[in-house]
């Protein structure tokens, strides 16, 4: 008997919040991606606005799309950010640990996966690059809502966009394979 659960990846960032759902198929593990989104939060402008008031407007938004979305899923992948070079980048890497805290806070549990993991799971190597993801995500999952622009008469992705949404499916793509979801899935008796 088939048994198919509704999953979500994420790929956290201040600015491009990466989301896509699916169908998980427990006994063929197949996964099905029909829909893809990113949380972009409103970044008011202007000097009379402080960059603490602007994070905490962005990281609001960003816990309450992810929570919506979050709720609605059986199983939770999450690419989580690790640190980085710059102040503003820690800043930002600060912001989503915060807000993943607090979607587990509020009772969403999350399977972690690592960059490198992603990066196993989709090309094979720990050195692929962004558009190799992103291209290799297009072709396993052509019927999702990819982000498209023609210029000068030529469709291409809109990278932005679709490198967040790639690697929410990476994040699938890898979560299913750790060991700790595996066993999640024998306890729910649905493997």
């Amino acid at each position: 008997m088939s048994q198919t659960i509704p999953v979500l990846g994420m790929d956290p960032s201040l600015r491009n919040w990466g989301l896509a759902y699916g169908l998980y198929n427990t006994q063929t593990s197949e996964l099905t991606v029909r829909t893809l989104d990113v949380i972009c939060p409103p970044q008011p402008h202007g000097k009379q606005v402080r960059q603490n008031s602007k994070d905490l407007m962005a990281s609001e938004a960003l816990f309450t799309a992810a929570y919506a979305a979050a709720k609605h899923a059986t199983a939770v992948f999450v690419e989580v950010p690790v640190g980085s070079q710059s102040a503003r980048a820690m800043a930002s890497y600060a912001l989503c640990v915060g807000v993943l805290g607090s979607l587990r806070a509020m009772g969403i549990p999350f399977f972690e996966v690592t960059p490198t993991e992603v990066k196993l799971a989709t090309i094979g190597k720990k050195t692929a690059t962004k558009l190799e993801i992103i291209n290799r995500a297009m072709t396993h999952h052509p019927q999702a809502n990819w982000p498209m622009q023609t210029k000068k008469g030529v469709t291409s992705p809109v990278v932005g966009a679709a490198e967040h949404m790639a690697d929410a499916i990476g994040a699938i793509e890898a979560g299913v394979e750790l060991p700790l979801f595996k066993q999640t899935l024998q306890f729910m008796n649905v493997a």
